[in-house]
């Protein structure tokens, strides 16, 4: 994208077209290719809380993006103050240049070592255009919700807390037991003793934000969720001539993984409008409930009652609810119409190792885990973004280390373990 590019729409716009076609895994590697040219960087990183399963999209050099926090994004991004952004900052653990762009939807794009002396304002323009575009087409697909992209986020939730919960451990205890001994008799300097426990006291103040701000992140309250939901269905009520009753939750009640939140109001979105495609369908209820473990989605129409679970417009949304081990029933009375009823569990279920897979990398636990839910090689490529060559070199590993002989046999084996 130079600057005989930036005059050309004709070259501009597929190349745009094919970042938002990306999968919500790949996009970040597809708008640093693109953007490369124009504005060099080392690394780039795509900071939006739509996206709560991984709130982070990342490539570039691994040096830098497997260290980045979110509590240093949220430096930045306060520090671009909705605009754009050309200046030092620490990311990654150290400091370096960065040029930062903030959407409408509040998402940031963060490059990291870009030169901002020789960029016009016609490119920092158009980057801005650019990157508006993209961050409403993650939106998009997180509204969408694909079953892809929330086992994925139910996979981070799952990482996450477990490292949440082991920092915090391990920080609580180190800091607790600096405290006590500080706080000791014994020692004879006072002053020293009091500013190491102000030091102390300071630091697990700031766990307890970072740890808080995670989890801000990772889960939404139950009544948000359901008013997110009611707005995603304004326009079909506004427009479609469909009167929709919604019953919402009761307040108070236990906030919902960020995951279920997002698969919930997918869910939701496509029976309504599956169950709006009948000219006999008039009036839908829906209604939300929390028994502290699970969240009760109950939604009925008034058609004609004919249809049921093998309808090919539900079959994406029993994909969804399945990938959380969750329940999809349905319920039909000819001339009385049909009652959907969801059930989506709230906790995240430990994993159990594969037998006999110890010495699988994370990169052919993941070929792994696309190969058990019956995707082929190039759609395992897509989602990883990786050549299908390499996604062949990674199954021949895991049958070899996993001492079976076809996929067949692996995904039985997976299948077995859990």
């Amino acid at each position: 994208m130079n600057s005989e590019f930036m005059n050309n729409p004709n070259e501009l716009l597929p190349q745009v077209r094919e970042v938002m076609a990306q999968s919500l895994l790949g996009v970040a590697g597809a708008l640093s290719a693109m953007l490369q040219a124009a504005v060099g960087h080392s690394a780039l990183v795509i900071f939006t809380e739509d996206c709560t399963g991984r709130p982070q999209k990342k490539a570039g050099l691994v040096e830098v993006t497997d260290r980045v926090t979110i509590a240093e994004l949220d430096v930045i991004r306060h520090a671009a103050d909705h605009s754009t952004l050309f200046d030092d900052a620490l990311i990654g653990g150290t400091r370096h240049r960065v040029a930062v762009w903030t959407a409408e939807t509040d998402a940031i794009l963060v490059l990291i070592d870009a030169a901002d002396k020789q960029l016009p304002a016609s490119l920092v323009a158009l980057v801005q255009e650019v990157w508006e575009l993209i961050a409403l087409s993650i939106r998009h697909q997180v509204m969408a919700a694909s079953p892809s992209y929330i086992a994925d986020s139910r996979s981070a939730s799952r990482e996450r807390a477990s490292l949440i919960a082991d920092i915090t451990d391990t920080h609580a205890t180190t800091l607790g037991s600096l405290l006590v001994v500080l706080r000791s008799p014994n020692h004879s300097d006072a002053a020293a003793r009091q500013r190491s426990i102000d030091l102390a006291a300071a630091a697990m103040v700031q766990l307890r934000a970072v740890s808080d701000r995670d989890r801000m992140l990772s889960e939404e309250p139950v009544q948000s969720a359901f008013e997110r939901l009611r707005d995603d269905l304004a326009p079909l009520v506004r427009h479609g001539g469909l009167n929709v009753e919604f019953v919402p939750p009761p307040t108070g009640g236990r906030a919902l993984p960020g995951e279920v939140a997002q698969a919930a109001r997918a869910v939701v979105r496509g029976a309504v409008l599956a169950l709006s495609d009948s000219d006999s369908v008039e009036r839908v209820r829906i209604q939300w409930d929390c028994d502290g473990s699970n969240l009760l989605i109950g939604i009925r129409d008034d058609g004609a009652g004919n249809i049921d679970s093998t309808s090919p417009a539900l079959t994406q949304l029993t994909a969804r609810v399945a990938v959380l081990d969750g329940t999809f029933a349905v319920q039909s009375t000819p001339g009385w119409g049909s009652q959907l009823d969801i059930v989506l569990p709230l906790d995240v279920l430990p994993s159990t190792p594969l037998p006999d897979a110890e010495g699988l990398t994370s990169r052919e636990r993941d070929v792994l885990g696309l190969l058990a839910a019956g995707k082929r090689n190039r759609a395992i490529g897509e989602e990883l973004t990786i050549s299908e060559n390499t996604v062949k070199f990674h199954v021949a590993n895991v049958l070899r280390k996993t001492g079976t002989a076809s996929r067949a046999e692996l995904a039985a084996l997976v299948t077995g373990s859990r």
